[in-house]
């Protein structure tokens, strides 16, 4: 959460001429409900269910970059679809850069606690090892704007003649 990965990925897509697709968006435009909403009628299983149903369709679609949902990686068959079917980029953020960023955003079902900080620390400890195993690259999002971050990327899959 609060990596950028919907910034990064949009940059990403104009720079490869790609169209952008981020999954979180997919999942609310199919519903017809925003992610808070599922989170609270049908939990966070029934909102990992929808998930990986729309990443497993997205996932065969061509020519496109996707930006999956920060939660996206703890199914064990969203990491399988992701690494087998396209280029996986991780976008690591410490806990604090994710905190000063997603502090006033009530679209963030899992961070509507207490302790948003010990939620993300969490979140990042149980989390990290899963992107890294399914990463391609782990690009650092504290260190340039979203537009650099992206031509980092570009540079990395080129110079693995990856496209």
């Amino acid at each position: 959460m609060g990596a950028g990965k919907t910034t990064v990925g949009r940059y990403l897509a104009e720079l490869l001429g790609r169209n952008f697709i981020d999954s979180d968006h997919e999942i609310e435009a199919r519903t017809g409900a925003n992610i808070p909403w599922i989170f609270e009628k049908e939990g966070e299983l029934g909102f990992r269910a929808r998930e990986k149903a729309v990443i497993s369709d997205l996932t065969t679609q061509k020519n496109i970059v996707l930006a999956t949902g920060g939660g996206a990686v703890t199914q064990r068959e969203n990491r399988q679809v992701l690494q087998q079917r396209g280029v996986v980029i991780y976008l690591y953020t410490p806990v604090e850069i994710q905190l000063a960023r997603t502090y006033r955003d009530r679209n963030r079902p899992l961070l509507q606690v207490d302790n948003p900080e010990k939620k993300l620390t969490e979140l990042l400890q149980s989390r990290d090892p899963l992107y890294r195993e399914v990463a391609h690259f782990v690009i650092e999002t504290h260190q340039g704007s979203a537009r650099d971050l992206a031509l980092k990327i570009l540079k990395l899959i080129e110079e693995q003649s990856i496209l």
